[in-house]
């Protein structure tokens, strides 16, 4: 065989793998026509593979935006699995992206994945960073070491700890009163999610725009909690709702080019979180403020088609799933 048509052949092969790793929503009419978003699904916990294609639909077809989503994907078998740490193929998505949304959880890619996700943040492009994203990358080495604390650096924070207690004292949200005129909570009265809140503690340049009440329960009617608790970071004691942690905040990071990266972060968005309206609205508001576009009075965030939104937890994600199953 001539040594072109080996190459056109491996080229086919590179090409039909990657397009059986991502999936792509193509933008009908919007306000976001013209305009890409990629999608990053990554970690073990808070079934960002079920997270990822239901915003991606909802950006596409509500709103007008071309999506493309990427999932963590075993190389053997060819489908999603949340616990291979180093494989994302597709990230090349980014290089001519306007917004990346990211739910990640200790991801560790190969440089030559790496790269892609570095070079948009050096050039200076907004990102929006969902529950774990705080701690986003880890044992990576080499050229892309810093990225071990990409949570801190960029987003505003990294892992701290459980404040609240995990599957047993859910969130509810709490607006800041200097927020209610931000463009991100426009349309936003009533935010609840049955994850508990992170201990965060954003940088004095972040904006808080909300703030997580632990509860005594796991639904939104449970009451507050009202016990002591040690912070992490001094030891000293306070009231778990005193003061309450942010659980959604914004910034501006100016990175190592000089450039200004705008970010949204929140430490809510599990795929059971996003059963709640108004914390897609959030999300929804971000992509339009961050990609230059006016902010609805009330963005339409119903979800499209198929939507598990299962219950988080370690190895409970869908088994055999390939990307294009969540296509539908």
């Amino acid at each position: 065989m001539k040594l072109s048509t080996l190459l056109i052949t491996a080229f086919a092969i590179l090409s039909a793998s990657l397009a059986s790793a991502q999936i792509e929503f193509k933008g009908k009419e919007g306000p976001g026509k013209g305009k890409k978003i990629v999608l990053i699904a990554g970690d073990e916990e808070y079934r960002s593979e079920e997270v990822m294609p239901m915003l991606a639909k909802m950006l596409a077809e509500t709103h007008g935006f071309d999506c493309t989503v990427i999932f963590s994907i075993n190389p053997t078998t060819g489908d999603i699995d949340p616990n291979t740490a180093n494989n994302n193929p597709g990230l090349e998505a980014l290089d001519n992206a306007d917004l990346c949304i990211t739910l990640l959880r200790f991801r560790a890619w190969p440089d030559d994945q790496m790269k892609h996700f570095a070079d948009y943040i050096a050039a200076g492009k907004p990102i929006i960073g969902l529950r774990t994203s705080t701690h986003a990358f880890n044992g990576l080495k080499g050229t892309y070491e810093s990225f071990n604390k990409f949570g801190k650096n960029v987003l505003g924070e990294q892992w701290v700890s459980h404040w609240g207690k995990h599957k047993s004292e859910a969130t509810l949200g709490i607006m800041e009163d200097a927020a209610k005129s931000d463009p991100i909570m426009r349309g936003v009265t009533n935010i609840f999610g049955d994850t508990d809140v992170y201990e965060a503690y954003p940088p004095a340049d972040a904006k808080i725009l909300v703030r997580g009440q632990v509860l005594k329960g796991m639904t939104a009617d449970s009451g507050a909690a009202d016990y002591p608790k040690k912070r992490s970071t001094d030891k000293m004691e306070q009231g778990i709702n005193s003061p309450m942690m942010p659980v959604i905040w914004t910034r501006e990071n100016k990175n190592e080019n000089g450039k200004i990266n705008k970010v949204l972060n929140t430490t809510m968005a599990s795929a059971s979180d996003l059963k709640n309206e108004d914390l897609r609205r959030v999300i929804i508001n971000g992509a339009y403020l961050f990609t230059g576009l006016e902010v609805p009075a009330k963005a339409n965030v119903d979800i499209i088609g198929d939507y598990a939104a299962s219950f988080y937890g370690f190895n409970s994600f869908i088994k055999g799933k390939k990307p294009a199953d969540y296509a539908k």
